[in-house]
């Protein structure tokens, strides 16, 4: 545990180095290493809401089918090393340790950032674990995203909306021409996205590479049959699907997943109805629509912009939740709150905000003054607080922040986390 505590501080020192987008130090760090990404097949998976969820169910389908998976994801909930998984599972502590070790012993290597190793740490992980198939899942952004060196089987946008608009630009167009960056020549893409200036922009890069897209609404969809899904990917069928991820939107992603999925099998995977339909049923996403049932019962979601917070509220709706609805929220200070606190309008009788133990996140006070709620002192105070307003019988609903759901998810839960990193 000390090794893998002192790893992750060094590590997370880098972070004073910021977000470097660009992919020449991540392209020489890979031949320097031997190009580990060259080793293995990969999904390669961008977007704004559901890459998580999407990468989540086409991994679990590929593992029901006897396949050696690796999955790559960002940010991790509760522990570092839940970013690179194998074989469903997160690799050990002593692994990312004498990994994180090994890259930082390495002299030749051009000055990385935090994202950049640990994409090269996953690189690595997968190619001497044998993988079949990867999916991958894209930091930010996409097209100078340190996992864009890679040349996958099959690429995947999800569902665009406004995010990081310093960092990938101000309007949608913009952000998908980022997005649309992982497109690869001759390789196919499934978008789950919609909206015109978007799907405009993903079709300029499609076709100045020569990438074939499979579209939403057209190529691919599903349809929700009161508790079942049924999804159509050009004459294929299927219907009574079951999903292990709750929430009418992932929908829509079980619609991208089979689309992807049937792109891998042109490619020579072996992929059977009975596949499918196992893994969609067992796979997990911890964080996601996830409940906590108890007294006052949990509700934990990742939902960190607008979209997901109106995602979220669709989903409180169709709860008709008999006792008290409290919301405990914190946000980085770069989102929308507006927007994002508007959409619980009407659906929660309490608000609670409070600060994640992060420089990047939103004074509690400022939150209160956009909706009127009571500021927590701590994320401990927070959770007491919420437990107190909502009652035995009630619920509370946390949002707004990953880091906001990974300290209170630990504290309700009582689940190992890593200790906090200097940052």
């Amino acid at each position: 545990m000390t090794r893998y505590r002192e790893a992750l501080r060094w590590l997370y020192g880098l972070e004073s180095r910021g977000i470097k987008l660009g992919l020449d130090r991540i392209a020489e760090a890979a031949e320097l290493r031997g190009h580990p990404e060259r080793a293995t097949r990969f999904v390669h998976v961008a977007g704004t809401n559901g890459k998580g969820s999407v990468a989540t169910m086409v991994e679990s389908v590929m593992r029901a089918a006897g396949y050696r998976t690796g999955q790559f994801a960002s940010p991790h909930l509760q522990r570092y090393v839940e970013r690179v998984r194998i074989g469903g599972r997160p690799i050990s502590e002593r692994e990312a340790a004498n990994r994180i070790e090994e890259l930082r012993a390495d002299t030749r290597l051009p000055p990385l950032s935090f994202f950049e190793y640990t994409t090269m740490l996953a690189f690595e992980a997968f190619r001497d674990a044998r993988c079949d198939i990867v999916v991958l899942e894209v930091g930010l952004g996409g097209r100078l995203d340190s996992t864009n060196i890679v040349t996958p089987e099959v690429s995947v946008i999800t569902n665009i909306s406004l995010e990081h608009q310093r960092i990938l630009g101000d309007t949608l167009a913009k952000i998908a021409r980022e997005k649309a960056g992982v497109l690869k020549p001759g390789v196919p893409c499934v978008v789950g996205a919609r909206g015109k200036s978007a799907r405009r922009a993903i079709s300029v890069r499609a076709s100045a590479v020569e990438a074939p897209l499979r579209w939403i609404d057209r190529d691919f969809e599903s349809a929700w049959d009161g508790r079942s899904l049924s999804v159509r990917v050009g004459e294929r069928r299927w219907s009574k699907l079951r999903l292990g991820l709750r929430g009418d939107y992932q929908g829509d992603n079980a619609a991208c997943v089979l689309a992807t999925l049937v792109e891998l099998q042109e490619r020579d995977f072996k992929v059977s109805d009975a596949h499918v339909r196992s893994g969609l049923k067992r796979a997990r996403w911890p964080g996601r629509l996830e409940w906590h049932r108890g007294q006052p019962a949990f509700l934990f979601d990742a939902a960190h912009n607008a979209t997901g917070c109106d995602t979220l509220a669709r989903y409180l709706d169709d709860l008709e939740f008999p006792g008290r609805v409290v919301l405990l929220f914190g946000a980085m200070h770069d989102k929308d709150h507006r927007r994002m606190l508007a959409a619980f309008d009407g659906r929660v009788d309490r608000r609670i905000y409070a600060a994640p133990e992060l420089a990047r996140s939103e004074g509690p006070e400022r939150l209160a003054k956009i909706r009127k709620g009571t500021v927590a002192r701590s994320i401990r105070d927070a959770v007491a607080r919420a437990q107190r307003a909502a009652g035995p019988d009630g619920l509370v609903v946390v949002a707004g922040s990953i880091f906001l759901l990974a300290e209170t998810r630990a504290l309700v839960k009582n689940v190992p986390t890593d200790p906090p990193i200097a940052m």
